[in-house]
């Protein structure tokens, strides 16, 4: 399957009501909303695994820059590795 990011999905969204989004596109094989360790409540962000490359192409050129519920909505393809880029944090040394 084809991993995507998706961000700015309602707060309110559970993995169910990400899955229901998606499936119009495609058959998703799975889909996970983040949740903050602490409060255990959503990040706004999540990802979705469809089943095809074509299904994910579908997504991507459908669902992102979409608004759903007011949030305006990112999908990419997810980077693999388990890591998420941080643009909001420089790479540089120094810290500490």
């Amino acid at each position: 399957g084809m991993k995507l990011f998706v961000g700015g999905i309602p707060f309110r969204f559970t993995d169910q009501d990400l899955a229901t989004h998606f499936e119009g596109f495609g058959k998703v094989v799975s889909a996970n909303v983040i949740l903050d360790r602490e409060t255990q409540k959503s990040r706004g962000f999540g990802f979705v695994t469809m089943d095809s490359q074509e299904a994910a192409d579908r997504v991507i050129r459908e669902v992102h820059d979409s608004d759903i519920e007011g949030r305006a909505v990112t999908v990419k393809i997810a980077v693999e590795k388990g890591t998420l880029p941080r643009p909001d944090r420089p790479r540089r040394g120094g810290y500490g």
